[in-house]
């Protein structure tokens, strides 16, 4: 049905319904932005609400991470953040998919609609305004009609009096004459603009009318369709979403699945056993028979009291009633650097916690001089590159490092010898840092599987033989003087002892590189290469064409893209 032929007089109330639908749809487009409002301050607080239960940097964080159920609740934390910033993707979504959209659609039908009453207000004062113009020939053409009916009768009159002259008679003849005449041309004036307003009404109420109200129906209907369409969209930013969100909700679940009682019972047992056994019994001292007591009994009591009594009172007394004041001290880190005011069990974590961090310190400066040391070579090998003196100064830097940590090394594994001598159960068994065994000359008297102690407390049969493999794999720089001579055969052997790199990642060439000297690889602009090694701060990375072809090129010659996953994780050996 056409709004131009079924509403052809309705023009009032066409007005009234377009002016509606745009208020309506104003009113949706409010409607949505208040959504949009309450995504972005729900997402807001969500993250506040994250942000506010995050462990604090402090000690307490490396404990809480320990139990599982304190890094579920984190897990929780993060996917919780990750949940808020799905939020924030609808109410941009819907501030650009809807809002933007439709403020800017309203403002072109405003326009539109605008331009179509414009039109049709135009017309209709057309049409009225030839209305009147023929009201007034038809009323022009009844006065004439009028005036002649009553020159007429004037001019009878004075023909049938017979006092009235001839010259009056014919004077009042011609005056009829001429009314007539009046009223002819009138009535032909009439019938002409009645044909013409006919034929105006006739396009107005069937073109022009019609034509205008199908222009307003034609906005109303793509107005409605664009609310439809904005409806969907509504509807469609929320299911956007829905994966990412099922994706955070299913790592909430798996963060509680991983939660493990047992485990976290077993935690407690490792961060605050002591290492000490219990008391035993109190002998029964019998005061009243001590008169009829021998010589030879009485110095054996004495003996045994001797030897029992003391250690009773250290096993009973020594820690238990102390302990208080060893949380203080750990709290405000005034403690001894031997850690000598724990426990037994707990400072012998201390100190192999602290020998770990002793160890990483000294293969990170080991690290460093490597590169250092194949940076120096390139140099000697290529001048133009740089002065291989430049780097002398941070290699003697460097082998003094190295050497201030190996010190330290040792006088925490004395320590750590010390407390384990004397544990009990443990009396036989030494402790080292298995990268540094080969250094050391004392022997390992009863060095079973069954009596080696992980760092955690918990025994395993895999540090002896983690610490012997890293022995005996660890790489010919490593033990190389603070200031090597470049020699070719360094970099053949060290491919050959090296096992196989994973690749963490992919460069592209951005300019070509020969790579004559040995150890480098030749590139050409725009080539693609597997990442190996990144660069260490010796300005070379190491890269892979293929299974066979491999070496190092310059940083700044190619573009790296690591892979998120294996960053961290290469471990160079």
């Amino acid at each position: 049905m056409s709004w131009g032929s079924e509403l052809w007089d309705q023009f009032d109330n066409l007005e009234k319904h377009t002016q509606w639908g745009i208020e309506y749809l104003e009113k949706y487009t409010k409607f949505v932005k208040e959504r949009s409002e309450i995504e972005t301050n729900y997402a807001k607080q969500i993250r506040n609400l994250s942000k506010k239960y995050q462990p604090k940097k402090n000690s307490r964080e490396e404990e809480e991470s320990k139990y599982t159920f304190c890094r579920a609740f984190l897990t929780t934390l993060n996917e919780l953040n990750d949940y808020a910033g799905q939020h924030e993707v609808i109410a941009e979504n819907l501030t650009s998919q809807i809002i933007t959209e439709l403020s800017r659609y309203l403002q072109d039908l405003k326009s539109e609609r605008k331009s179509h009453f414009h039109d049709g207000r135009k017309a209709q004062q057309h049409i009225e305004s030839s209305w009147k113009q023929l009201e007034s020939c038809k009323r022009k053409f009844e006065r004439d009609c009028k005036e002649a009916d009553r020159a007429q009768q004037y001019f009878e009159k004075m023909d049938a009096d017979i006092n009235v002259t001839k010259a009056d008679v014919e004077k009042a003849r011609q005056q009829a004459q001429m009314r007539h005449q009046m009223a002819a041309d009138s009535k032909g004036d009439y019938s002409s603009y009645l044909q013409k307003f006919n034929q105006e009404q006739n396009e107005h109420y069937f073109t022009v009318i019609p034509n205008i109200f199908q222009k307003l129906q034609d906005m109303e209907e793509k107005r409605i369709e664009r609310l439809g369409v904005c409806m969907k969209t509504f509807a469609d930013v929320d299911r956007q979403v829905l994966p990412i969100v099922g994706k955070c909700l299913d790592g909430m679940t798996k963060a509680a699945e991983s939660i493990e009682p047992k485990t976290d019972s077993q935690q407690v047992v490792e961060s605050y056993k002591s290492g000490f056994e219990p008391p035993g019994d109190v002998e029964f001292e019998d005061y009243g028979q001590a008169m009829k007591r021998t010589a030879s009994e009485t110095s054996l009591s004495n003996t045994r009291e001797g030897k029992e009594k003391p250690t009773t009172k250290t096993k009973g007394k020594l820690w238990p009633f102390i302990k208080n004041k060893n949380k203080l001290s750990l709290k405000l880190g005034s403690g001894p650097e031997d850690f000598s005011h724990l426990p037994p069990e707990q400072r012998r974590k201390k100190l192999q916690g602290k020998l770990d961090e002793l160890n990483k310190d000294i293969q990170k400066e080991m690290d460093q001089r490597d590169a250092l040391t194949k940076m120096k070579d390139v140099y000697v090998k290529n001048p133009q590159m740089g002065d291989p003196n430049s780097v002398d100064p941070r290699l003697s830097e460097i082998g003094q490092n190295i050497e201030k940590l190996q010190f330290e090394v040792q006088k925490f594994e004395g320590w750590l010898a010390e407390v384990e001598e004397r544990m009990p159960s443990k009396s036989d068994t030494h402790r080292r840092s298995g990268l540094y065994e080969t250094q050391n000359s004392t022997t390992v008297g009863n060095n079973c599987a069954q009596d080696r102690e992980s760092p955690d407390g918990s025994y395993t049969e895999e540090q002896n033989s983690e610490t012997q493999v890293k022995a005996n794999i660890a790489p010919a720089p490593a033990q190389a003087p603070a200031h090597p001579t470049s020699t070719t055969p360094e970099f053949d052997d060290e491919f050959d002892d090296e096992e196989v790199l994973p690749t963490i990642g992919t460069c592209k060439a951005l300019y070509p590189f020969e790579g004559h000297n040995e150890g480098t690889i030749a590139v050409a602009e725009g080539e693609l290469l597997y990442v190996i090694e990144e660069d260490k701060g010796d300005g070379w990375t190491r890269v892979r064409r293929n299974e066979d072809e491999e070496g190092y090129v310059p940083t700044s010659y190619v573009e790296v893209f690591l892979e998120t996953n294996a960053k961290g994780a290469m471990t160079y050996i």
